[in-house]
C-alpha cells in the first residue's frame, strides 16, 4: 500500500505545530497506523537530507531547490522501503518559507511546488495549514522560547536575500503574514489536498479534534458524493 504524507505548516512560529504533530502521531499510532514523525529539527540529521544539511551548513544558508527536490524524492523512497503508513511533517513540505527567505519570486516557488507533487508521487499528500495572527503568534513564540529567540529569529530573516526588511517583531510578522497568503494562494492551485485550521484563541486540543475531523471525514464524503445511494442504509 502506498503510504499517505500529512505535512503540518503554518502562519509562523507559535501556531503550534509540534503540539499537533505529537497529537496526530499518537493518535494515528494508536489506530494501528506506522508512522514517521519527522520533527522540525529532523532536517539536520535524516539521511535523505543529507545533502540539505551540506548546502545549508557551507555558509551560504541556502539551499538549491533541485537538492530539496532530491531529498524529498528520497525521503518518500525510503519511507515506502520500510513500510511506513503515514509520514507526518513538522515545517517540512512544501519548503516556501526557505524559498522566500533565499530569494526566489512567486512564479519559481510555484514551479519548485509543481516539482515536488512529482517528486512524492503517487503518496498523496494533505497540507495541515495553522493559521494564526502573525504578531499573535511571535507573541506567544517569544513568551514560551525568550528574547533571546526573538532575536535570533529576527536576526535569521534579517542575513537572508529575501527577507532583508525584517528588522523587528513587527516586520517579522508583516512578513509573515505576506508569507501565509503566499502560501495558501500558491497550495490552493496545487494538486494536494489543504486543510486550513484556524488556531486564534482555541486550545491545542481543539486545534488537534478540528484538524483529526477534516483528516479522517473527506473520506466518508467522497464516497457520498460519488455514489448517491452510499450511506442510506445507516
Amino acid at each position: 500500500m502506498t503510504p499517505r504524507m500529512i505535512t503540518v505548516v503554518g502562519s509562523g512560529p507559535g501556531v503550534g505545530k509540534s503540539t499537533l504533530c505529537r497529537s496526530l502521531a499518537l493518535r494515528l499510532a494508536e489506530g494501528g497506523e506506522r508512522v514517521d514523525h519527522f520533527a522540525e529539527a529532523d532536517i539536520l540529521t535524516r539521511p535523505a537530507f543529507r545533502d540539505v544539511a551540506a548546502e545549508f551548513g557551507d555558509g551560504s544558508g541556502v539551499v538549491r531547490p533541485e537538492t530539496l527536490l532530491a531529498a524529498a524524492r528520497a525521503y518518500v523512497s525510503a519511507a515506502r522501503a520500510e513500510g511506513v503508513d503515514v509520514m507526518l511533517t513538522d515545517a517540512l513540505l512544501p519548503f516556501i518559507p526557505s524559498l522566500v527567505a533565499w530569494g526566489h519570486d512567486e512564479a519559481t516557488i510555484a514551479g519548485v511546488l509543481g516539482a515536488l507533487e512529482d517528486a512524492v508521487a503517487p503518496v498523496r499528500v494533505t497540507v495541515v495549514f495553522l493559521r494564526d495572527d502573525p504578531a499573535t503568534a511571535l507573541r506567544r513564540a517569544v513568551e514560551r522560547e525568550g528574547r533571546q529567540w526573538a532575536d535570533w529569529y529576527v536576526g535569521k530573516l534579517n542575513s537572508s536575500p529575501g527577507t532583508r526588511g525584517v528588522h523587528d517583531l513587527r516586520t517579522a510578522a508583516e512578513h509573515l503574514a505576506h508569507e501565509t497568503e503566499l502560501t495558501l494562494r500558491l497550495l490552493s492551485t496545487s494538486r494536494w489536498d489543504l486543510v486550513v485550521v484556524d488556531v486564534t484563541g482555541r486550545r491545542a486540543a481543539e486545534v488537534a479534534e478540528e484538524t483529526w475531523k477534516a483528516l479522517t471525514e473527506p473520506a466518508s464524503r467522497e464516497t457520498d458524493e460519488a455514489d448517491p445511494e452510499a450511506g442510506a442504509a445507516y
